[in-house]
């Protein structure tokens, strides 16, 4: 259908699949990198075309993600340089409203209600290659409308609210593939998992709970330990009681030493939480240097280290014998492929796994979600609402009805 509005003001929906011409959107440009407060920055922008393979998603509500802080600050790497445009669009995860399909898409027509995961194939059909939608590609989820793969789709939840169900796709399918696809967990094993209460250690907990096996959230308040509890960890521990356990670079002979003690002592605490003396079978890794060299050592005989990310550093300096000599594994772990995020959706369709949202930011707010995101102030995954007029929305007929109120 071609286009007969110029544009719509946030919060109001056009005519099922009218294109405007032109859309709102936090836009990120290279003249105001820096912190999200100044480098998201609404504008009204051209529409997105879409090619045979594409779909262009009425975006209800968008997730929030640590990987729209990296486009805004233009650090560690100018992604605006990798894509060649010079503006970006930020978000990775959304929950929306097919708009428009292109030619070659079969399985989606206009109406049907999505999330979206971030997968975003170099050459669909033909290549795995994998870019991440809304950071290696310009076109992200906090604008009105984005422009997505067919392939990308999957069935909105219909039991959660478009803020629920925009929280979650990249942090869970990332960890459904790394504990289901890459480490294959086991009913009755034990696995530690790094930021228990972040935005992948709260799916992490769920899907060990789901699988059988036992979860040792590692937080850092009481806050976050009893929301770990409250996810279905066996136990947790608080990392802020272990200080010299990180590894630091140009540790001193000394600072090693102890980093040695609290590494024994931080064992001994997994002792007393699983009332026998095993280590554990699994560690469920993304914080990189700082914790990489204990996770070696806390990894049980054959066990197995699975790392999506580094978010401390990605040089790693750990005791490789503790690896050799004990037969351990590492793993690495890349998002999920369109197969692995439709399994892992399925468990969320059928209540055993859920969204973990804390907050829910509105429009305006978008800058400012992303702004406590980089200061450390979220825990948990966050959203915010773009085409949804409120809260507690789950599919067109109910968002059209609070629209005409």
């Amino acid at each position: 259908m071609t286009s007969e509005i110029s544009s719509v003001p946030v919060g109001t929906l056009p005519p099922l699949g009218v294109v405007p011409e032109r859309m709102h959107a936090y836009v990120i440009r290279p003249e105001r990198f820096g912190e999200p407060m100044t480098s998201f920055q609404e504008e009204l922008m051209p529409m997105w075309k879409i090619g045979p393979d594409e779909v262009l998603i009425k975006v209800m509500a968008a997730g929030v993600n640590y990987n729209g802080v990296w486009a805004g600050l233009g650090e560690p790497v100018n992604i605006l340089k990798a894509h060649g445009l010079d503006h970006h669009i930020a978000g990775s995860d959304a929950s929306g409203i097919v708009w428009k399909v292109g030619a070659g898409v079969r399985d989606w027509k206009v109406g049907d209600e999505v999330v979206v995961h971030c997968n975003h194939l170099l050459e669909p059909g033909a290549s795995d290659k994998q870019t991440i939608w809304g950071y290696e590609t310009p076109d992200g989820s906090f604008a009105q409308f984005s422009r997505v793969q067919g392939q990308q789709l999957l069935a909105k939840p219909p039991s959660l609210t478009w803020e629920d169900a925009a929280s979650y796709g990249l942090t869970y399918f990332t960890a459904h593939r790394m504990l289901m696809d890459r480490a294959e967990i086991q009913p009755g094993e034990d696995v530690l998992v790094w930021g228990g209460a972040g935005g992948l250690g709260v799916f992490a907990i769920q899907l060990c709970k789901a699988a059988g096996a036992r979860a040792i959230a590692v937080v850092s308040s009481d806050e976050k330990a009893e929301l770990a509890m409250s996810l279905g960890a066996h136990g947790v521990i608080n990392r802020k009681d272990f200080p010299d356990l990180q590894y630091r670079e140009g540790e001193t002979p000394e600072q090693k030493k102890k980093r040695f003690i609290a590494m024994k002592a931080f064992g001994k605490r997994i002792w007393d939480i699983l009332g026998e003396r095993k280590k554990v079978e699994v560690v469920f890794e993304h914080v990189g240097r700082s914790t990489f060299p204990a996770s070696v050592w806390l990894a049980a005989d054959y066990g197995r280290i699975v790392i999506c990310g580094a978010t401390t550093g990605y040089n790693l300096t750990f005791d490789v014998r503790h690896l050799w000599m004990k037969q351990k594994r590492i793993i690495g772990s890349h998002f999920a492929d369109a197969d692995s995020s439709r399994r892992a959706n399925r468990l969320v369709s059928q209540g055993l796994v859920k969204p973990v949202m804390t907050q829910c930011f509105t429009w305006d707010e978008i800058p400012k979600a992303h702004q406590d995101m980089y200061e450390n102030k979220i825990h948990g995954t966050v959203s915010c609402l773009v085409g949804a007029p409120r809260r507690g929305l789950k599919n067109l007929e109910e968002t059209l009805a609070a629209m005409e109120k």
